[in-house]
């Protein structure tokens, strides 16, 4: 799998910034098919960090509905692939640098 790929975005939110700034841990959206060793050597090229542990989760995709006029739309949210990257001590990722 193509190192770009692997990657598809970070994902911020305030229980990952709390993570990251405490216990020094980063959350990716990541593709379906990657494993683990693939996230790792990503993470390193990417961001010339050095990862000592990653954690994957898939997270279920969910119905969702609301109220229109013509009635009730109902639809789903596609499932995807989350991965927690723990780094070394001393070492951070900076998503905002590049803003």
């Amino acid at each position: 799998m193509a190192k770009k790929t692997v990657l598809v975005q970070p994902l911020i939110t305030e229980k990952t910034e709390k993570q990251s700034t405490k216990l020094n841990k980063f959350s990716f959206l990541v593709h379906r098919r990657a494993n683990k060793v693939e996230i790792r050597k990503a993470v390193e090229e990417m961001y010339g960090v050095s990862v000592e542990a990653v954690n994957t989760m898939v997270v279920p995709g969910k119905t969702k509905s609301r109220s229109t006029k013509t009635g009730v739309v109902r639809g789903r949210v596609s499932a995807y692939k989350k991965a927690v990257v723990t780094l070394t001590e001393g070492e951070t990722i900076d998503f905002f640098a590049e803003i």
